[in-house]
């Protein structure tokens, strides 16, 4: 699964990175050591002219949810089933987005012990994960945007941490991602597979990550 993941890559390098044309202010984006689920979170999306960016909260609500509440248990979405899940269907065929992140953790499990670790690309400062996203509309007329990530397998690097990874898009891949007129959903499914586990590396840090209360850059250092 993914349940928390970090972003605090400057602002300028982060809009070059996915070729953004409308976004927030830069004073509006703020980095986090420790985004989790029910957070907001930067997310890129295309409405077929340009890529835009704005802020998502985690845990997807789909338009025709009967309450907000569903959106803390669908934080992640199963590559494999993403076409026979009512709730995700629809969304796959014409809302997909990417939601940024310079790495991950995942807690590996040995007996009763809980390891935190922290995954990130090696030769890569920032990456794009798979993801769809969705605008529901509370009884009082509120709109919230919601999104949630997609996972897949693990690589063989993931395999010795937990049994599932967020979908990691190879860049040549992202732009197609992103196209809102591409509902073949055939190609859409083939780019959603394992990350190249040579161009990963894991390393265990602070039980801290454990708390989304903690939230700093001592949260990435390797935990010793």
């Amino acid at each position: 699964m993914c349940g928390r993941f970090t972003l605090y890559i400057p602002y300028k390098e982060l809009i070059a990175r996915f070729g953004v044309g409308r976004t927030f202010q830069e004073g509006e984006y703020l980095p986090s050591y420790n985004i989790a689920p029910t957070q907001k979170m930067v997310a890129v999306i295309n409405n077929g002219r340009e890529n835009r960016m704005g802020k998502l909260r985690w845990g997807l609500i789909s338009r025709w949810s009967k309450e907000m509440k569903i959106g803390s248990r669908i934080t992640n979405a199963r590559a494999e089933t993403l076409e026979e899940k009512p709730i995700f269907r629809q969304a796959f065929e014409r809302r997909r987005c990417i939601i940024p992140a310079d790495s991950f953790y995942e807690w590996q499990r040995e007996g009763e012990i809980r390891r935190p670790m922290r995954i990130r690309l090696k030769d890569e400062p920032v990456f794009g994960m798979a993801g769809l996203w969705d605008t529901w509309v509370s009884p009082a007329g509120e709109k919230v945007h919601t999104c949630t990530a997609i996972t897949t397998k693990p690589n063989r690097l993931m395999e010795r941490i937990h049994d599932r990874m967020p979908v990691i898009l190879n860049p040549a891949h992202e732009a197609e991602w992103l196209a809102p007129d591409n509902r073949d959903t055939g190609s859409l499914s083939r780019m959603l597979v394992p990350y190249d586990a040579d161009k990963m590396e894991a390393y265990e840090v602070s039980p801290e990550v454990n708390s989304p209360k903690n939230n700093g850059p001592e949260l990435i250092v390797p935990f010793c």
